[in-house]
């Protein structure tokens, strides 16, 4: 399947209902998942069954990138939903359009900190296809976004979708770090999906004290301390730490509403500007089409 640059042409949604229950990783609350088959373009919505609201899966209902991505509704600011990275991760991976992804509390749980225990899920409700056309958003010309050194970018680059990333962290554990691939569902769930979110030793204390974290755990998160990875397993991998930040990268980009061709390159880049990436696309008509017959309804917003 890694030679598929366009690996579905019609959409997909679930075949059946799956669920399961876990902890958020910054709020500490116990909150239960419910991922639901949907109909052809409606796109990924989170709802919060606790408030009855609805949370479309976009860019632009982006509202906080401190250490997740969290998405709001327009004047509503108590609604949030937090940590919705790593399930739009998964849907994308596993090529899922449309899907209904219920949550009763305020933050997706982090389950053991990757998207496999995700896409297992989604493995075990099945996938379907659907009868309408799936579309692509072409990059037509180079968008780059910059926060001191670090920067991202979109760039056009043929079919399918090429992503880039490096890293450089200050810990010896992690150091400085770069993977590129191919992203295919193949390539997805071999080479990022197992990778662990990941923090600092040091940070834990202050993180807690702004009220982040509280459900973290060497369950859910690689921990390290200067050299040292703290949990008794170790790493998963020798460059877990940037396959993770891929990982972010292809759920923080999946919320541009339809698969992206194109190039992504980005070093030191975090929800942050993957955020600010999306809605400087988007700013400019010129820079990108809709690859297919009807344009979904991600057009009203951009």
């Amino acid at each position: 399947m890694d030679g598929q640059t366009t690996p579905y042409l019609t959409q997909r949604t679930l075949n059946a209902a799956i669920g399961c229950v876990g902890v958020g990783v910054h709020t500490g609350r116990r909150v239960s998942l419910t991922l639901r088959p949907a109909e052809a373009g409606t796109g990924i919505v989170f709802r919060r069954t606790d408030l009855g609201l609805d949370f479309p899966a976009r860019f632009d209902r982006v509202i906080d990138t401190r250490l997740c991505t969290v998405l709001g509704v327009p004047g509503q600011p108590a609604a949030r939903l937090g940590t919705v990275e790593h399930m739009m991760a998964a849907f994308a991976g596993c090529g899922i359009d449309n899907a209904i992804a219920e949550i009763d509390g305020p933050e997706l749980p982090i389950v053991d900190g990757s998207a496999s225990p995700l896409v297992f899920l989604i493995d075990c409700a099945g996938v379907v296809d659907q009868d309408s056309p799936r579309q692509e958003i072409e990059i037509l010309r180079t968008v780059r976004v910059t926060d001191g050194e670090a920067f991202a970018e979109l760039r056009p680059g043929g079919p399918g979708f090429r992503m880039a990333m490096s890293i450089d962290f200050q810990a010896a554990a992690i150091g400085r770090q770069a993977l590129s691939l191919q992203l295919t569902p193949a390539s997805f769930r071999r080479e990022i999906a197992d990778a662990r979110t990941f923090t600092d030793a040091a940070d834990i204390e202050q993180l807690r004290k702004a009220g982040l974290a509280q459900g973290g755990s060497l369950a859910n998160a690689v921990v390290v301390d200067a050299a040292r990875v703290l949990n008794p397993g170790g790493l998963r991998r020798p460059d877990e730490f940037v396959r993770h930040k891929l990982l972010d990268a292809v759920g923080d980009l999946a919320l541009a509403g339809a698969p992206l061709r194109g190039r992504f390159a980005a070093h030191r880049s975090g929800h942050t500007l993957n955020n600010r990436l999306l809605r400087a696309l988007f700013a400019d008509a010129s820079a990108w089409r809709f690859a297919g017959d009807v344009a979904p309804a991600l057009s009203a917003a951009a």
